[in-house]
């Protein structure tokens, strides 16, 4: 619950920045009566992000066990691609994104078509919308499908909602570019974990060779599939299921936020530490690349956007 509890908070966090941004633009502007076409474009972001989530959610039972692990380890896989996408995206071009934003908004104004200010509200939105829709539908299929796992992304939403409307108001001050350094950096790790996640779909429907294959090695004493290094690489790194039941609260903590499963192949664990091992690597550098070229007296997207809706609070 904790940990799509973070992950409906940051997206949506995320999300809303975006909507003030283009709200106190308009309003900046005047033109209040281009706010229905952009709340439209925001709608119909959101209820595309519902239905793929119930496509995902209900159109899996139809299939075989076999696709829908091939099709839970492909999305799954998508996901942590668009996730690592907006981390090192934030890091490039978030302190750009008001200006860009804005200047978006005013070509869509300048063409004075009512389909191009919704399709501005549509793909500020979407792109978050669609991104938390995967992550969280993967989260929740590691876990079983746990209500609690739903009910913290709705409860984050929920506060990113309410946090977003009293920065706008100014009745409450945030550092936002702490934030969303912390959080992504939370998000790289949970992003190893449901890549590891996805291995052991791709796994169990076959598309990749493990210990559900012809491919994985047997123990000669045992018959049962090899473990440890003389399992190396297709068969189980560890199993502590003796120590950590699959289905106890521990086990549900530890794969929510680091990934680690009572129980995991030698590609997951694999996968798990390259993908750290590379993404983290890079996702610290950004960090101290930006602190470099970043003057002390300059401004994140994060700011740029506090800064839009107080102009907002002036404006109104």
């Amino acid at each position: 619950m904790l940990a799509t509890f973070l992950i409906g908070l940051r997206e949506g966090l995320e999300a809303a920045l975006v909507v003030g941004i283009l709200v106190a633009y308009l309003r900046r502007l005047g033109r209040g009566d281009a706010l229905p076409r952009l709340w439209a474009g925001v709608a119909l972001a959101i209820a595309l992000a519902l239905g793929i989530g119930a496509v995902l959610t209900f159109g899996a039972y139809s299939l075989t066990f076999e696709a829908q692990e091939l099709i839970g380890g492909l999305l799954s896989l998508l996901a942590v691609g668009m996730v690592t996408w907006m981390i090192f995206w934030m890091q490039k071009a978030g302190r750009t994104m008001k200006a860009t934003l804005e200047g978006g908004l005013d070509r869509a104004l300048t063409q004075g078509g009512i389909w191009a200010l919704i399709v501005i509200g549509f793909v500020s939105v979407a792109r978050e919308g669609i991104e938390t829709t995967l992550l969280l539908w993967s989260m929740v299929q590691s876990f079983g499908d746990a209500p609690s796992a739903l009910l913290g992304a709705v409860l984050g939403l929920l506060a990113a909602v309410v946090i977003g409307w009293l920065l706008a108001r100014g009745a409450v001050r945030l550092d936002l570019r702490r934030f969303f350094t912390w959080t992504s950096g939370f998000l790289v790790i949970v992003a190893a974990g449901v890549l590891a996640y996805a291995i052991m779909d791709l796994q169990e429907a076959g598309a990749l060779p493990g210990p559900f294959t012809a491919a994985a090695p047997i123990d000669a004493a045992t018959g049962a599939v090899a473990l440890g290094w003389a399992a190396f690489p297709f068969g189980w790194a560890f199993d502590v299921t003796n120590v950590i039941a699959p289905d106890s609260a521990w086990a549900t903590i530890l794969q929510a936020t680091i990934g680690f499963m009572p129980r995991m192949t030698w590609l997951q664990v694999s996968a798990w530490a390259l993908y750290m091992a590379v993404v983290g690597f890079c996702f610290v550098r950004g960090l101290r690349t930006r602190r470099a070229v970043t003057p002390p007296t300059s401004t994140s997207a994060e700011q740029d956007a506090s800064a839009s809706t107080l102009t907002q609070q002036g404006a109104a």
